[in-house]
């Protein structure tokens, strides 16, 4: 009778991992794809603008910097609106849920207008700030000033997706996004080059087509959000947004902390020259889309976690985790075998500059160590935030961006003056340092003890 017994419970236990690893799936693969999607809007205006030369792809990649810094704000607010909404939603508390994201899309729309006017007033004087040589300066300009004007449609997407990652609904905002990349390709090219009668507006022209298709894709989101009723409109509940602000504020510094590394980070790499930067920015497109996968997964596990622990199934949330891990782990190592044993193929795609891809493949061989840390990174952060812990989240990127990845690279570039490789390989340590760090929390995490 007790072998039985035991083994009804193992058939239990496997088929709830089954389960487990079933809804992992359900939520990571839109989520990964949206973020695929997400990525390559940038990436396509990389690809597009390759065949204006190397000035053209650095103003656009810088471009495209200062924007992802000014975002920073906007993922904490994000962040904590998937957490709040997952625990709410895990709990049933479905009308508190919806009421906090209407006060999330109020504080959205507040923070937009606010750095709406900071970027279209200091953008160029931070790109000067940066180094950017006149060329660049000069491309660069155009770029950012469009895109901070219309920045509402970033931002839209961003807290519409999150609400609904919130609820455990990713697939609407990975529909949304590809709609976005679909409609980018269509309206960038001609508008790039000057083809189907369209002026050659360069650079900007892609700054153009990004304005448009996110317009687009964001009025979708807010329909489909309205209709499934995941937002109720009415009065703001100033508690609420202080649930999801103490669980978002240190998210925001996290990400000003890490955007901040990365544009100090970059200054060293500028200081190579434009080839240098070109193929930083190449090949950071191209390591991009390896690192989507973790980005999937760590989502995935936020939103696991926080159902899970507003329901209290602690075990349920353990499994999520490692499911979550599992995945990770296994893609993005596939994803370091091939930048390994294809960097030229991969820096040809954007490219023929023989001189950017020479620096590019080096690039790709090196991020290739770090594609298991990211993963273990990406999955054990989200992890942590879906607990609400994202105080040390903050703490150890704070550590880790400014403590070794920009301290290390001022050592290398500035006081030993040793090659634009050394200075790369930086970004290999600093992850492996996170991984280490992020996967010592957890172990010590009390999910019993979570109360947001």
């Amino acid at each position: 009778m007790g072998v039985r017994g035991s083994a009804v419970k193992r058939a239990r236990e496997r088929r709830k991992r089954v389960s487990i690893r079933r809804n992992v799936m359900n939520l990571s693969l839109p989520v990964l794809f949206s973020s695929l999607f997400q990525r390559l809007v940038a990436i396509v205006d990389i690809f597009l603008v390759g065949g204006l030369g190397a000035a053209a792809i650095a103003a656009t990649g810088l471009g495209q910097l200062l924007v992802f810094v000014t975002m920073t704000v906007f993922w904490g607010l994000a962040t904590g609106t998937t957490v709040v909404i997952a625990h709410l939603w895990g709990a049933g508390q479905r009308r508190e849920a919806r009421r906090a994201a209407f006060v999330a899309c109020l504080a959205c729309a507040a923070m937009t207008a606010v750095a709406t006017l900071l970027g279209w007033g200091f953008g160029d004087d931070l790109a000067a700030f940066l180094g950017a040589k006149d060329d660049v300066l000069h491309l660069a300009a155009g770029y950012t000033r469009l895109v901070f004007l219309y920045l509402a449609f970033t931002t839209g997407l961003n807290i519409l997706s999150a609400i609904m990652h919130g609820t455990g609904n990713t697939r609407t905002p990975m529909q949304a996004i590809i709609l976005v990349n679909i409609l980018h390709v269509a309206i960038a090219w001609p508008l790039v080059y000057g083809k189907l009668g369209l002026p050659a507006l360069g650079v900007t022209g892609a700054a153009y087509a990004i304005n448009a298709s996110e317009a687009i894709g964001f009025l979708y989101l807010l329909v489909q959000a309205l209709r499934l009723r995941y937002i109720r409109i009415g009065r703001p509940d100033p508690e609420l947004f202080r649930r999801i602000w103490r669980v978002g504020w240190p998210v925001a510094l996290e990400r000003i902390a890490q955007q901040g590394g990365q544009l100090f980070y970059s200054k060293f790499i500028i200081g190579y020259g434009t080839a240098a930067y070109a193929a930083h920015q190449i090949g950071l497109s191209i390591e991009s889309l390896s690192f989507m996968p973790g980005v999937g997964m760590g989502i995935a596990a936020a939103t696991l976690m926080g159902q899970a622990l507003g329901a209290r199934k602690i075990r349920r949330a353990r499994i999520g985790h490692r499911e979550a891990l599992r995945l990770a782990v296994l893609v993005m190592g596939t994803m370091a075998v091939i930048f390994i044993v294809l960097p030229g193929q991969l820096m040809g795609l954007f490219t023929h500059d023989p001189a950017v891809i020479e620096k590019g493949i080096v690039f790709l061989r090196l991020v290739a160590f770090a594609q298991v840390p990211l993963a273990l990174s990406f999955v054990y952060a989200g992890s942590l935030r879906g607990t609400g812990d994202t105080f040390y989240v903050f703490l150890v990127t704070l550590a880790s961006m400014w403590g070794i990845r920009v301290f290390l690279s001022w050592v290398t570039a500035e006081w030993l003056h040793l090659s634009l490789y050394a200075v790369w390989f930086v970004f290999v340590i600093d992850w492996y340092a996170r991984a280490t760090a992020f996967w010592w929390r957890y172990r010590q995490r009390d999910l019993h003890a979570v109360i947001i």
